[in-house]
């Protein structure tokens, strides 16, 4: 198996605003003023109150993030729960990567992305055929047909899981499935869902709306997630023909893309009206209140990682593991959390009783607590104390 150097990281620090009151929404890229037109998708929410004018500016930082981070300066953020089954529309865009195109079939490889390593298979290997679940031989009665989805155009919904299911090292309990190819890992709901925290097997405009044959299934045996996007369409694109594939989330944190039917090059998958994304996303929250306006809290969300697999690799019959890396907030305790050699700068929050990079979803809290600073001073004395030693050795 070759081994590929780490995958430089595409987008960092992405800030996303979004505008409620007026429900208008924009995503900056590249210079400033410069932005795409967003689409909407219906999902699940309720906001709690102090919640309503909450805004979302999106900015592109031009470094590329890498395991070994600077702290940079906090920012404030807000927190929105969604609700189970109360459909509202929203907004979403997104930045567009290009993938030459590669007519290579057979594909075995690991590239390192940092957080997970990713392995391809094409059609003539065998693994391709042994990671497909064959939902139709599972029990009858834990597969289940998402009603909306299975009927309708940018819709999201929420599923909950029965197992704790790690994603870039936090646990999560619910996701939810949107019917365009791809499921959404935040707790924070907002209008762009494409954005950023994704699972996207094959994110596109998918519209399972437009034929019979179409259905979004999903299955938890206890151990595993899988949820199938099922004979689906394109909306803009009708006479490509239709898309089977699925997205299989193991209790051991890895993630699993199958493809059984891919009619087209993906790489030739319109983006002009969805964006077009085979990978993964995380990002972390944080708030701050806008004291011109009573009870109301800005919310920025920053993309601090992302996995972009080549999408000219996806074809009728292949398939995608990604294993997770160890990241800091395995460690539990000070000792094994600062002698860490996983590739992270690792440090660890006396106050928090936490290990962190300073770049996960605990942002927040990892500030707020004064976490940094701890880090700094710590980082002082050791420095100090290794000077002295250094001048005790030398008289």
């Amino acid at each position: 198996m070759a081994r590929f150097p780490r995958a430089n990281l595409a987008a960092a620090g992405v800030m996303l605003l979004c505008h409620f009151l007026t429900d208008r929404f924009q995503f900056a890229q590249g210079e400033p003023g410069h932005q795409i037109t967003d689409w909407k998708y219906d999902v699940s929410k309720t906001f709690p109150r102090g919640e309503v004018g909450v805004d979302v500016n999106s900015q592109a930082y031009s470094h590329r993030w890498k395991r070994n981070l600077d702290p940079f300066k906090a920012v404030d953020t807000n927190r929105a729960s969604m609700g189970q089954d109360l459909p509202e529309s929203r907004g979403f865009t997104d930045l567009l990567l290009d993938d030459a195109q590669d007519n290579t079939t057979q594909i075995e490889e690991d590239t390192d992305h940092n957080y997970y390593i990713s392995r391809i298979y094409g059609p003539t290997d065998s693994a391709s055929r042994d990671l497909w679940v064959n939902i139709d031989q599972m029990e009858k009665d834990k597969v289940k047909i998402h009603g909306i989805l299975s009927n309708t155009h940018r819709q999201a919904a929420r599923v909950n899981l029965s197992f704790d299911f790690p994603f870039y090292g936090h646990f999560l309990r619910e996701i939810t499935v949107a019917t365009g190819g791809f499921i959404y890992t935040g707790e924070v709901v907002h209008r762009m869902l494409t954005a950023t925290q994704y699972i996207a097997p094959l994110m596109a405009n998918f519209d399972p709306s437009v034929s019979r044959n179409s259905t979004v299934r999903y299955f938890d045996n206890g151990t595993a997630l899988v949820v199938q996007w099922d004979h689906v369409h394109l909306q803009d694109n009708y006479n490509l023909g239709s898309f089977t594939f699925q997205a299989t989330l193991l209790m051991d944190g890895r993630i699993i893309f199958g493809y059984k039917e891919i009619p087209v090059l993906v790489t030739q998958i319109s983006s002009t009206n969805h964006p077009v994304k085979v990978g993964l996303s995380d990002a972390f929250v944080v708030v701050h209140r806008i004291q011109q306006i009573p009870n109301v809290r800005r919310r920025t969300i920053y993309e601090y990682h992302r996995v972009e697999l080549q999408m000219s690799k996806i074809t009728n019959i292949s398939a995608v593991e990604m294993t997770p890396l160890p990241t800091c907030l395995q460690f539990n305790s000070c000792g094994p959390c600062v002698s860490s050699q996983i590739g992270f700068n690792c440090s660890w929050c006396s106050k928090l009783q936490r290990c962190s990079s300073g770049f996960d979803r605990h942002r927040q809290d990892w500030v707020d607590s004064g976490c940094p600073e701890e880090v700094q001073v710590r980082s002082i004395v050791k420095h100090w104390e290794q000077f002295y030693a250094t001048c005790d050795t030398e008289t």
